[in-house]
């Protein structure tokens, strides 16, 4: 019985990789073997952007509430401290988000804490 080589599953692997390469530079767009390597890589740093992108997003909440807080003469550690301490529980998100496009709530925070 002579050899098959299942051509079907090699090409659709193949154009898989090259269709996930659409708009690379040069060689890495059309030549499988730099394709798919270009494809590892960019994978790679797509799952580690994943995790940058929450630490990202809550060192810019602190950024946004220590701004808020300190408007109000208090700095973002002691605020938290208050703010847990007196049973409030929102989160960072909800809090820099107050911060930015509701001052008003943010200053009814504010003097709840204090």
């Amino acid at each position: 019985m002579p050899r098959s080589s299942n051509a079907v599953a090699s090409r659709t692997r193949r154009k898989k990789i090259l269709k996930m390469a659409k708009g690379y530079f040069g060689a890495r767009k059309n030549v499988y073997t730099v394709a798919k390597n270009a494809v590892e890589k960019g994978l790679t740093y797509a799952y580690i952007g994943r995790k940058l992108k929450k630490r990202q997003f809550r060192s810019l909440w602190i950024l946004r509430i220590n701004a808020a807080a300190r408007q109000h003469g208090m700095s973002y550690s002691v605020f938290m401290g208050k703010l847990s301490k007196s049973g409030i529980e929102l989160n960072r998100k909800v809090l820099a988000d107050l911060a930015m496009n509701h001052p008003e709530a943010f200053k009814a925070v504010i003097d709840k804490v204090k």
